[in-house]
């Protein structure tokens, strides 16, 4: 098979959570433990970071990854999914692994394949794993898919530990508590493994409080250690003022990732940085700030608050559940109080669609479109959901077509955000 054939193979074959949802969910890690038994468990030849959380990880892992690396070490990067290209999921030093690699690992694969039929995730970590260590990379920042406790991540041993928040999302396979939720979140606690935990609510902080103890883990609270006392934007960076409360001193951040919600992931960051120091891992001041200016230029990651044209202004952002809507709106509410607002809109079928609607604003227009994998909410559902949440527009078979129509009627001054689905921006042929 060549590339695109492999492709092919993995996404059609391999039963893959994005395109058919929890039909593709393993309840055990058996299948991550074979397969990475059977190819010589390459996990466990370089040191590792584990990222879970319900938002933010993704930017957390990025930015991770790019102070590694501007340290001088060699990076591997495992997240998901992917917004254009199979290969953003596995980058080392910010290249996306080599095709010639999926190919061979895929074909190399297909005995043990056949005999214990992995989902496509727990086929991609363990390619991830084996190139990380074929690679010979120092480190490797794996994002969690789902979850933790049970996602096929999780049989690693990492130095480093770290959790950003906890939210609704995946209610049907993470439990419909905040509490139930946290326990899959922290079971990526692991023994004498420090912790760092980003965000906490009343119901979440003792779940990682409990966990941590009974792993005998160090546990380094985010958001009590640093405070950011100023933040703003500038064209597309994020300016960011932080107090370090034990040291007492406030540093200036420029982050590449101009979302205002990305000075909550610099904080965590910053804990985690904080972390692997004392793990004697060397990260100058200069790998630090250039890391977090640089991120997207060092990794690639794209679709957060990712402004991909002016006049009109067009905006992209992944985010597609409640927590997540919550921001862009406050957001677009402190950055243009007053300038008519188009939302193209997109989501997947197991969110809880009826109370994000009820989030957006009713003075703004609305594309409603879906992508095109069987999970998606279907365009002409998702409007009469959001007619009875007083949000008014009509629908398009593309996410292209939405945005064309929302160019037509928009002023130059006005914003036009897509946004409720990874799968929605992946379809824009403006990304």
């Amino acid at each position: 098979m060549n590339y695109q054939q492999t492709l092919d193979y993995l996404y059609s074959q391999l039963p893959m959570f994005s395109r058919i949802g929890s039909a593709a969910y393993k309840t055990d890690l058996h299948n991550s433990i074979a397969l990475c038994n059977s190819i010589g468990n390459p996990q466990q030849q370089y040191k590792t970071i584990h990222v879970a959380g319900t938002n933010g990880k993704g930017s957390t892992s990025h930015m991770l990854a790019a102070i590694l690396q501007q340290a001088g070490y060699k990076t591997g990067l495992y997240t998901s999914p992917h917004i254009k290209d199979f290969g953003e999921r596995i980058r080392v030093n910010g290249k996306m692994i080599a095709e010639k690699f999926v190919v061979d690992f895929t074909e190399r694969t297909k005995v043990i394949t056949k005999e214990i039929e992995p989902s496509f995730f727990e086929m991609t970590v363990a390619m991830a794993f084996q190139y990380f260590a074929e690679q010979q990379v120092d480190f490797a920042v794996i994002e969690t898919g789902l979850g933790g406790l049970l996602d096929s991540t999780n049989i690693i041993t990492p130095m480093l530990s770290v959790i950003t928040n906890i939210g609704y999302d995946h209610q049907n396979i993470l439990g419909n508590t905040l509490q139930e939720i946290a326990t899959q979140k922290a079971g990526i606690i692991k023994e004498n493994v420090p912790v760092v935990i980003g965000e906490t609510l009343p119901e979440t902080k003792p779940i990682f409080v409990e966990t941590a103890s009974n792993k005998n883990a160090n546990i380094y609270f985010a958001e009590e250690n640093f405070i950011t006392s100023y933040i703003d934007s500038e064209g597309e960076l994020l300016l960011c003022n932080v107090l370090d409360i034990s040291e007492n001193i406030t540093e200036k951040f420029r982050c590449g990732l101009s979302g205002l919600y990305q000075a909550k992931n610099i904080c965590t960051v910053l804990a985690a940085v904080k972390e692997l120091r004392k793990l004697n891992i060397n990260i100058p001041e200069t790998a630090l700030h250039s890391g977090i200016e640089r991120v997207k230029e060092i990794t690639g990651l794209r679709g957060r608050w990712e402004i991909l044209q002016h006049h009109p202004t067009i905006i992209a952002d992944v985010a597609h559940n409640k927590d997540g809507i919550k921001q862009v709106i406050d957001q677009l509410n402190t950055n243009y109080p007053t300038i008519q607002l188009h939302f193209v809109l997109g989501f997947v079928r197991d969110k809880d669609v009826e109370d994000v609607l009820k989030l957006f604003p009713d003075n703004a227009k609305y594309y409603f479109t879906n992508a095109h994998i069987p999970r998606a909410f279907i365009n002409s559902e998702l409007q009469e959901k959001a007619a009875k949440a007083g949000l008014v527009g009509e629908c398009f078979e593309t996410v292209d077509e939405a945005v064309n129509a929302a160019k037509k009627v928009a002023a130059v001054t006005d914003i036009i955000m897509i946004c409720g689905s990874f799968f929605i921006i992946a379809e824009s042929e403006l990304l």
